[in-house]
């Protein structure tokens, strides 16, 4: 018993309340039991391919979790663990799946959803999970693959957000949309290059995806050609365009702007 006490409380240590989880049977229990959701796993290209690191492999393979070899100087930062060559990137919170998020809440009116398209700053990340919160969106649609996932920083950027809104993580985005799609949604990718002002699109009535990109490349041209809408926050000077998680508030609070307003015109009549 003091045994199994004692290892615990390394194994606390161990793994601590970081956003990643280090050491090849500490790894190895963590996919086995399904206690935190992890992102992703890197190992080192040089690392010694035994049975335990094939066994993570094949177990990371089972519960789709991605994995990547990658080169020595990636693993600097985590030095000063006894890391084996491989980490687990562990998250806060627990992911639903966009097929459970379509099929809940079905009686809501309608829904509003904000798609992150490779959004890589994970204070972006966490800045516009917490204005989703605010202006009452009902989820946040993630790439398992691309752009940062939840962890600490995300959540320390959303002041506890992402406890409070549904958090989709999907393998396609691309999928994601068609199946937004199939499910009565309307796609609005945010544009620096569209014809139409955010301002010009009537967001009510209707459910829809909001889709923002990446800070550098924007949203990928597949996901702009499956959009239904393009918007733009118009710029007046030479600077092309905002942050991304200050152009994600414009927009989301455009949309809650214009339900309030026509919420209150049905109710007066004026």
């Amino acid at each position: 018993m003091l045994q199994y006490e004692l290892y615990n409380k390394w194994r606390r240590k161990a793994i601590g309340n970081t956003n990643f989880v280090y050491g090849k049977n500490n790894i190895i229990e963590l996919l086995n039991s399904n206690e935190r959701k992890i992102n992703k796993l890197i190992l080192m290209d040089t690392i010694h391919k035994d049975k335990r690191t094939e066994k993570i492999i094949k177990l990371a393979k089972s519960i789709s979790v991605p994995y990547s070899f990658v080169p020595k100087e990636k693993f600097k930062k985590y030095e000063e663990y006894s890391h084996q060559g491989i980490i687990a990137f562990v998250s806060p919170i627990e992911y639903i799946e966009l097929d459970e998020f379509l099929e809940s809440e079905r009686e809501k009116r309608y829904r509003k959803v904000v798609i992150l398209d490779c959004v890589e700053d994970p204070h972006n990340v966490g800045s516009i999970i917490r204005t989703a919160v605010c202006a009452g969106y009902d989820g946040v649609i993630l790439s398992k693959r691309h752009g940062s996932l939840i962890n600490a920083t995300v959540e320390k950027a959303s002041a506890g957000a992402v406890n409070l809104i549904s958090i989709i993580a999907v393998n396609s985005m691309s999928n994601a949309i068609t199946a937004l799609k199939d499910n009565s949604f309307w796609i609005i990718a945010s544009s620096v290059d569209a014809e139409d002002n955010y301002f010009d699109i009537d967001y009510t009535d209707m459910n829809f995806a909001l889709i923002v990109g990446n800070e550098k490349s924007g949203i990928s041209k597949n996901n702009v050609k499956n959009s239904d809408f393009r918007v733009r926050i118009p710029i007046d000077g030479d600077f092309n365009s905002l942050n991304v998680a200050n152009a994600a508030s414009v927009i989301m609070y455009e949309t809650i702007r214009q339900i309030i307003q026509k919420d209150k015109v049905n109710i007066n009549g004026t």
